[in-house]
């Protein structure tokens, strides 16, 4: 890739929910170092496009005057959207009616998931889903694939085709689960180790070892699991964690020498960095503080919470004890694909929890849960969810005129703050002009010109 520069309004953090904004600034992007060691700690001979250079447009344009320059006039340059937890093979389970998590798995998500054993099944919900994931500008993503291991193999190809940096694995379940979803307890790590393989390190693709979630694996898979964790370190771990009080109590019976549901997934070694556990809502101080001591990370996931009545995430005890999270849409217990919605979702759960502690959530703060602070839970602080240099070039062009009530709403804003939370509240695919991945377009409509917010903060 030459080197190539875009204009226009510019959103990117410079630290923890604090967002930096250029009325009209300059991206520059160009090619990564050759042979660079990517994210995943496997060297690329041909590295993923970073951004080189980022500020003011009066600043930046005399110096990179010889750079072919894009213009997004009243558009707004923006990081691309990070998904900490979303379930691929679910994406034809969304908006399915259930009394709650277990009879909604039973009843909707366990059938779904047995097609997937065909390849061609696979194939088509694949390029679906990624689709769906750009056209929201979301441009990384940590996902559940299923048991069979044909769909992993089908999403990673996909995400290849189009330079994505993307993270699944195969479900690990062989036990409590139907025929036609659960796997072999042997045949299972077989198959997770084969895929590691095949697929981790390769461009910008990363493998999650993947149990389902504590009651669904036998404790010798669990060992088993933890064991490749420890084989290979710079894989993820990605599960769920107390999501629901009935899903809590089953786990407490299943392990009953565990300290918690948490603790089970400790005591088979699989509680470390790059360790993602979905909900994490009913947890006691003891759990948080564990978080924390594993530099384990938990992915929230407010509008699928409200949507299966599981309960709220506690912001306030997560600040207090200082572990990593960053949210996600847990598609198809949530609601959708847009990171708009999940972000508003977010404040909904934070204000149910203000009248007890006081907190509340900045629009910046909301943003940077599902960008740049989820880059930092997911171990890619630094490489996706921001426009700082040596980010990948994932980027996204918001038009923040894109419908009427939106265009009206962001034309009266005094503030950053005001801009983002007029995006996150009226927002939807519509606002996501273009997504950039790997330096490229991968996602286009064509919209009128409107103006932004035009005040530097």
């Amino acid at each position: 890739m030459t080197m190539k520069a875009y204009r226009g309004a510019l959103l990117y953090f410079t630290g923890p929910g604090q967002a930096h904004y250029e009325s009209d600034g300059l991206l520059v992007v160009g090619p990564g170092e050759t042979g660079a060691v990517d994210a995943a700690g496997a060297e690329s001979a041909t590295a993923c496009p970073r951004v080189l250079a980022v500020g003011s447009y009066g600043a930046l344009a005399p110096r990179f005057a010889h750079v072919p320059t894009t213009h997004f006039a009243g558009r707004i340059l923006a990081p691309g959207f990070v998904d900490m937890h979303i379930h691929y093979p679910q994406t034809d389970v969304i908006g399915a009616p259930a009394e709650d998590l277990l009879s909604w798995l039973e009843r909707y998500t366990f059938p779904h998931e047995a097609r997937f054993a065909d390849p061609a099944h696979c194939a088509a919900v694949a390029e679906f889903f990624l689709e769906e994931l750009l056209r929201h500008g979301v441009s990384t993503a940590l996902t559940f694939a299923t048991s069979h291991p044909a769909s992993v193999d089908a999403l990673f190809a996909a995400a290849q085709r189009r330079r994505m940096r993307l993270i699944t694995g195969k479900v690990l379940q062989d036990r409590h689960s139907p025929e036609g979803v659960r796997d072999d307890t042997v045949q299972g790590l077989v198959d997770t180790e084969a895929l590691i393989q095949r697929w981790h390190g390769v461009d910008r693709l990363g493998y999650a070892i993947t149990p389902r979630f504590a009651p669904t694996s036998t404790p010798a898979q669990l060992r088993g699991a933890g064991e490749l964790a420890a084989r290979y370190p710079d894989t993820w771990v990605q599960s769920h964690v107390a999501e629901n009080v009935n899903e809590v109590r089953w786990a407490r019976e299943l392990f009953p020498a565990a300290r918690s549901y948490l603790a089970v997934y400790d005591d088979f070694g699989l509680m470390r960095e790059r360790a993602v556990y979905a909900h994490c809502i009913h947890l006691d101080a003891a759990d948080r503080a564990l978080l924390r001591q594993r530099h384990t990370a938990a992915a929230v996931c407010p509008s699928s919470n409200l949507f299966l009545g599981s309960g709220f995430f506690d912001y306030a005890a997560a600040e207090r004890a200082g572990f990593h999270y960053g949210l996600a849409s847990d598609v198809g217990g949530g609601t959708g694909f847009s990171p708009f919605h999940t972000m508003l979702a977010a404040y909904y759960v934070a204000r149910e929890g203000q009248t007890k502690t006081g907190l509340g959530l900045t629009p910046q703060q909301l943003w940077w849960q599902h960008t740049a602070g989820a880059a930092q839970a997911l171990g890619l602080a630094g490489v996706v969810g921001n426009l700082q240099p040596g980010c990948e070039a994932d980027f996204l062009v918001l038009d923040p005129a894109a419908t009427p009530l939106l265009a009206r709403k962001t034309a009266q804003a005094q503030s950053l703050d005001e801009l983002l939370f007029a995006l996150i509240v009226l927002g939807d695919d519509r606002a996501i002009e273009q997504c950039f991945v790997a330096g490229q377009a991968a996602k286009s409509s064509q919209a009128p010109a409107s103006s932004a917010f035009t005040r530097r903060t």
